[in-house]
């Protein structure tokens, strides 16, 4: 993959988040906070973003979006690594949601 391929990836990768993210915000925007881990400002900001405005921030050459996941834990859980046979892919998951959930609480309460 040369380097215009790469760019062209991610101005779509970027158009396709900001998309998802504004929709998501304006049907649900509490849902949509938790689900993006982006904060009340910054949901107010996307939700009134026009297409224009979308489109000009999707070109940058940065990817907009990033994992939120940065735990051997939840990656492991994630992925099925490391799982006891007694687990199974349902409790797994949701024990990867809850863990990601609590940290984006802990996140959103030192910030505000």
């Amino acid at each position: 993959m040369d380097s215009e391929q790469l760019l062209a990836e991610i101005r779509e990768a970027n158009l396709t988040y900001l998309m998802l993210a504004q929709n998501m915000i304006r049907k649900d925007r509490a849902e949509a906070i938790f689900r993006l881990g982006v904060s009340e400002e910054a949901a107010d900001l996307l939700g009134m973003l026009s297409t224009a405005q979308l489109l000009k921030i999707a070109s940058t050459n940065m990817l907009l979006c990033r994992f939120r996941v940065d735990d051997d834990l939840v990656w492991n859980l994630l992925t099925s690594h490391n799982v006891k046979k007694v687990d199974n892919a349902t409790t797994t998951q949701l024990h990867a949601s809850i863990l990601m959930a609590g940290r984006y609480t802990e996140t959103m309460t030192v910030t505000h």
